[in-house]
């Protein structure tokens, strides 16, 4: 019986060794291909910006365009009382938009 349970044991030991090896050969594989990878490219200079920060940044100024813009109708809105300067407003508001975004986006 005790016979039996030695040359279990050293099975059992045999596994956990193989597997432990197993292990060691992916890590050391990982390290290599990890270092391989740094060499080959590490001089390109990582982007501060993932492309989630990008978005929002880009949301941020759309909707701050879009804001100044329409403070802008509202102010002639209030001031004028005739319709086409506040239809000619509306529609200089819809030509200058491009122009104002990117302004926002440059500064």
């Amino acid at each position: 019986m005790s016979k039996e349970r030695a040359r279990r044991r050293a099975e059992r030991e045999r596994e956990i060794a193989s597997k432990q090896a197993a292990r060691d050969r992916d890590a050391v594989r990982r390290a290599r291909t990890q270092a391989r990878r740094q060499r080959l490219t590490g001089w390109i200079p990582r982007p501060h910006l993932t492309p989630g920060v990008l978005a929002a940044r880009r949301r941020t100024e759309i909707t701050a365009a879009i804001g100044l813009l329409l403070l802008l109708n509202l102010l002639v809105w209030l001031i004028r009382p005739d319709w086409a300067a506040r239809v000619g407003a509306l529609v200089v508001s819809a030509v200058v938009f491009p122009v104002v975004l990117l302004a926002v986006s440059r500064r």
